[in-house]
């Protein structure tokens, strides 16, 4: 790691050496916005499961690991690693920073599910609390499935297509703003999908979350094609000025970088449509033992009666008359008798409706 790398500090073209393999892998520098992001989401998330383990709870490692490996390491590597050493003389580690940002990084984050791990850890007034702001009607329409989408795929047009993204690398705090509007878009849609908590539309069911998932990972190809394809520059003046003597042509490092674009958001893809059908998979297997305790208890009310006249007739004690046939009584739904977290859910799905 150079000096001049670590003082976070754009640097000029020339005391750039050309990337290699080892000096990609070597060469960082601080982000102090990032950094206290980074510190912040982690101890809040570090909090809250050291509190429900002195509560006597658990949570699962692997969330755990997700959230600071896949969502805080995907921050670091964006803000930090050499993509931010060479984003300023180069289009492609800044396309890579982004998509990352936008992608990568809030898959990992909601893979952590924080919103269920604050309410599991907070005092029910304040995780009530924290159930109504997911809930409000702000966020519902933030975070409605076509809307998230829309405002991924928005925001991404918006960055490359126009003077945001050439104005944000010569303006400090607004490549800081940029930063978050990215990571703030993509996890609008990723959160609320894989997250435990009711925060979708009822109708919102897993397999619907999946066809979502599936046209997202759609949706995410576009900005990569077309910023591979678009035959003017992207913050072209700006890369022509600042390119080292070792940089690549400017309009093929912009086709390379709207490659990196495109293939990184179908690897985001799979793992994610992975996760939401884990969960589909999870969710059937709970509302399945619910409804066999249910069977099970049933049948046990039926061969204890059945005993019980049986006991009878062998005594030699008149079999009791039969009694009058019971009133009709509505059959109830299973999550209406059930106490498990899938009948919970679905009794908050009927109660919104």
């Amino acid at each position: 790691m150079t000096a001049d790398a670590m003082t976070g500090m754009s640097l000029p073209a020339g005391h750039l050496a050309e990337p290699t393999v080892g000096g990609l892998l070597t060469s960082w520098q601080p982000d102090v916005p990032a950094l206290v992001l980074v510190a912040v989401l982690g101890g809040l998330y570090g909090w809250g499961v050291l509190r429900l383990r002195r509560r006597g709870g658990s949570w699962p490692v692997a969330r755990l690991a997700a959230f600071v490996l896949l969502g805080l390491g995907s921050l670091v590597v964006a803000t930090m690693s050499a993509l931010a050493v060479y984003d300023h003389v180069l289009f492609w580690p800044a396309a890579v920073q982004n998509v990352l940002l936008d992608l990568l990084a809030p898959l990992g984050l909601a893979l952590g599910d924080p919103l269920r791990l604050a309410v599991e850890a907070l005092p029910e007034p304040r995780a009530a609390r924290v159930r109504r702001a997911v809930t409000g009607r702000v966020v519902r329409v933030l975070t409605f499935p076509l809307v998230s989408t829309a405002l991924v795929l928005t925001t991404e047009l918006v960055v490359y297509f126009t003077p945001y993204f050439a104005t944000a690398l010569r303006v400090g705090w607004l490549h800081q703003l940029m930063y978050l509007h990215l990571l703030a878009a993509g996890c609008l849609f990723v959160v609320p999908v894989l997250t435990r908590e009711q925060t979708l539309p009822a109708w919102c069911t897993h397999p619907v979350r999946a066809a979502l998932v599936f046209l997202d990972g759609l949706v995410d190809a576009v900005p990569g094609v077309v910023v591979m394809t678009h035959g003017t520059l992207i913050a072209g003046a700006w890369y022509l000025h600042h390119a080292p003597a070792w940089a690549p042509d400017v309009r093929h490092d912009q086709q390379v970088g709207g490659g990196a674009m495109l293939s990184i958001a179908e690897l985001v893809a799979l793992p994610f449509l992975l996760a939401v059908l884990a969960q589909w998979a999870r969710a059937e297997r709970i509302q399945n033992a619910a409804l066999d305790r249910r069977l099970d208890q049933e049948r046990g009310t039926a061969v204890a009666t059945a005993g019980v006249s049986a006991a009878g007739s062998a005594d030699g004690a008149p079999a009791p008359r039969p009694a009058a046939p019971p009133a009709p009584e509505r059959v109830r739904p299973w999550w209406e008798t059930e106490h498990n977290e899938v009948a919970d859910r679905i009794r908050r799905q009927h109660g919104d409706r």
